[in-house]
């Protein structure tokens, strides 16, 4: 989902471009140290440049994000794959942050994690979520800054979201913060987007300049270890596509949506 006004952790009520390239520009971030001073958890630089921020419409994404959204933005067979990796990464009895969640996490069903965290912009949708103990609603691109305890997440997740950030260097940094030494966060996307709030740099890119994006997002903070990439792209398709599926991958528009992971760790020690 989509990146109000930060409210307080509460628990969930039982009742109810071409390849990115990195940028000088300030641009209301904090100065990067250079890569080879930057302590654990510091912005060793900036990825995107001013333009690449920039949204087609620019009012704030909790206005957009008003009214809940109660579907699913990708198809079974991507959601299918999330399931399976989160199934594999994700352990028993951890503690997990769902960033940019909303009324469904994906998780898979039969493992029981110690607490999940949910963070989002609607609270009707965060609210529905049957997988959150807690929740808390928060604009990231309006205050990047996480109300959360440092190195108190075995894992962070964010799914088909991470095309929203505006200030991504910020959010990572966040992500590095709150997770424990070791903790894992995976980033999974595909080729979907409300265009007009995506920004530009992930607007006007390619499935390859997308992840290598996300990838950049990670190491532009000291401490990620090497960000690994897993793919799962549809078939090229055989005797038994039909015209219209045929017209659909012209234009883009395949039946079956790839899915895509970029995965990172903190690493235990500074790298």
């Amino acid at each position: 989902m989509l990146c109000t006004a930060p409210q307080l952790l509460r628990p969930r009520p039982r009742a109810l471009w071409p390849a990115p390239r990195c940028s000088s520009s300030n641009d209301a971030q904090p100065s990067p140290l250079p890569s080879s001073t930057a302590a654990a958890g510091g912005i060793r630089r900036l990825v995107l440049p001013p333009e690449g921020r920039a949204k087609l419409d620019p009012r704030p994404d909790r206005d957009f994000y008003a009214f809940p959204r109660l579907v699913t933005h990708v198809d079974d067979g991507f959601i299918a794959a999330l399931t399976g990796l989160y199934r594999e990464r994700l352990r028993a009895g951890w503690d997990v942050l769902d960033l940019m969640s909303s009324w469904v996490s994906h998780l898979p069903p039969e493992v029981q994690f110690r607490r999940v965290v949910g963070h989002g912009l609607n609270a009707q949708e965060l609210a529905r979520n049957p997988r959150l103990d807690s929740f808390f609603v928060k604009d990231l691109n309006e205050e990047q800054q996480l109300a959360l305890e440092g190195g108190s997440f075995d894992a962070v997740l964010c799914t088909v979201s991470v095309q929203y950030l505006q200030y991504p260097e910020k959010v990572f940094a966040e992500i590095f913060r709150v997770l424990k030494p070791g903790g894992v966060c995976i980033v999974s996307f595909s080729n979907r987007m409300f265009y007009e709030k995506a920004i530009g740099a992930w607007r006007e890119g390619t499935a390859y300049s997308r992840v290598q994006l996300v990838m950049q997002y990670f190491q532009c903070v000291e401490g990620f270890t090497q960000p690994e990439v897993v793919r799962e792209l549809p078939a090229a398709g055989g005797s038994s596509a039909s015209p219209l599926d045929a017209v659909m991958r012209l234009f883009g528009m395949a039946n079956s949506d790839p899915f895509y992971a970029v995965i990172s760790y903190r690493n235990f020690k500074p790298m």
